[in-house]
């Protein structure tokens, strides 16, 4: 309980300082902290200028830093003509040793900015793809461990289509979650127009919440939070009910379901739970499961995937667990 405690602790200080940029926006950022501590990656989705760039830079500033032990934040803008070596790094000669040297490219951090991730070509999207999936890279026949953890915020913007690559159904199966940002409501977009130097300066001196050791202390004590075995028998069901639904091409798989109790453990300790509950299910499971799924039609996506949600959560409640 008390692990729980300081856990909690230092999650809302985090929560605190990213809100003094991301205004309106404390669900998603619950989502991507979930993530982080679920030691996945996150998908995030929508139109330009809501946020999604803004929210994965201040997670970053509030989490990184230049010291020894610091978690160390790369950016990268991902272009039609970028390249797996501009992912990866490439071998140089160096002058002075006669000799090929590693140079070693932003894919060796621990939080990654991936912005605009569908504009890379298919042969970049595998070099991360592997880095992600695997934590770790391959370059020729050397393979190379990457530095734990490896936290990948990716964006891109459904509305452009042109000098784009969809991503690939295995690597949206890698992102642990994919989430919609949305415009903030009417009172905190005027929030923003009044104080937007504010928000830029506080952007700007965002303090440091957590090291690098303090992620993965989180991270172990995110594997300790405590799963009801019914609530392991929703997940079991939901990811059974999208292979066997008739508006459903493709299902979840099993890697599916484990990632869904990963990020129910996770999201429990962001709300400072060490145990999690029925609502956890139902707040978890649509950006978890939509991106890995196939529709045979654009309403059964709207639809399918909240019928299935309600009649489970409707079985569990039922139970009256807690």
């Amino acid at each position: 309980m008390e692990a729980t405690v300081a856990a909690q602790g230092k999650i809302g200080q985090l929560i605190t300082e990213m809100e003094t940029v991301i205004r309106g926006k404390r669900q998603q950022v619950e989502q991507v902290i979930t993530c982080l501590l679920a030691k996945g990656h996150i998908l995030m989705e929508d139109n330009p200028g809501t946020g999604k760039t803004v929210l994965a830079r201040t997670l970053a500033h509030a989490i990184s830093g230049t010291g020894e032990g610091n978690a160390v934040f790369k950016r990268i803008q991902f272009t039609p003509d970028l390249l797996p070596m501009d992912l990866i790094g490439a071998y140089i000669f160096d002058d002075q040793r006669k000799d090929f040297i590693f140079k070693k490219g932003p894919l060796f951090c621990n939080i990654l900015l991936a912005d605009e991730i569908n504009r890379a070509s298919p042969k970049v999207q595998s070099a991360l793809l592997e880095s992600m999936a695997e934590g770790q890279i391959t370059i020729g026949e050397q393979t190379v461990k990457l530095q734990q953890p490896f936290f990948t915020i990716a964006t891109q913007n459904p509305v452009e289509t042109e000098g784009t690559y969809p991503l690939p159904t295995a690597q949206l199966d890698r992102f642990f979650m994919k989430i919609y940002f949305g415009y903030v409501d009417e009172k905190t977009e005027l929030e923003i127009y009044q104080q937007y130097l504010q928000i830029n300066d506080n952007l700007n001196q965002l303090k440091q919440i957590l090291s690098l050791q303090d992620i993965l202390d989180l991270q172990q004590a995110a594997e300790q939070v405590y799963i009801h075995p019914e609530v392991v028998q929703s997940v079991a069901n939901l990811v059974r009910a999208t292979r066997n639904h008739p508006d459903i091409s493709l299902g979840a798989s099993t890697r599916s379901g484990i990632t869904f109790i990963k990020c129910l453990k996770a999201f429990a300790l962001v709300k400072g739970r060490d145990f999690v509950i029925e609502d956890d299910v139902q707040y978890i499971a649509n950006p978890v499961l939509v991106h890995r799924l196939i529709f045979r039609s654009k309403e059964a996506r709207t639809r399918v995937l909240e019928e299935l949600i309600a009649a489970e959560m409707q079985r569990l409640q039922a139970l009256k667990l807690y």
